[in-house]
């Protein structure tokens, strides 16, 4: 899908206001409601809104720590990713899972936990007993310097 200028400026205001009316979302970019409204379903048809979600403060709601856990596997098997892959994505702490390159690790995990206790259960009793887990190495966020989640479409 070619994208111009309305289209950009749409996706732009929809991921920093989800929640928009149509008829204000429309006077923002400059065009009547029906065109938007046809443009906005256009984008959710195509998948460039892949969908709508609120943003919750993980503090506000106990989750005092993230950590950024670095994992290593034993093998470098599609099986052996597959079994990973799919019991990191039953783990309701994982908020993100990358399988990266370039590192001594193989996948790097994004969790959130309310406190060292809960951190101790994750890891000793959940993520080290998956199979072919061979190395785990943990940090932990200190503080959000940048925290976003808006694309740069306008600039693409």
């Amino acid at each position: 899908m070619e994208l111009d200028r309305y289209d950009r400026r749409i996706l732009e205001v929809l991921q920093e206001e989800g929640r928009i009316s149509n008829q204000d979302l429309a006077e923002r970019i400059g065009l009547s409601a029906s065109p938007c409204l046809r443009r906005v379903k256009a984008l959710e048809e195509n998948g460039l809104i892949a969908g709508y979600r609120a943003l919750l403060d993980a503090k506000k709601l106990g989750f005092t720590l993230t950590v950024l856990i670095q994992i290593s596997m034993d093998r470098h098997t599609p099986e052996r990713f597959a079994n990973f892959e799919a019991r990191v994505g039953e783990l309701d702490e994982v908020m993100e899972c990358l399988l990266i390159t370039g590192q001594d690790a193989d996948y790097l995990l994004k969790a959130v936990v309310r406190d060292m206790d809960a951190y101790q259960e994750l890891l000793l009793n959940k993520i080290t007993r998956i199979e072919g887990v061979s190395g785990v190495h943990s940090s932990f966020v200190m503080r959000r310097v940048v925290d976003k989640t808006a694309l740069p479409v306008g600039r693409a």
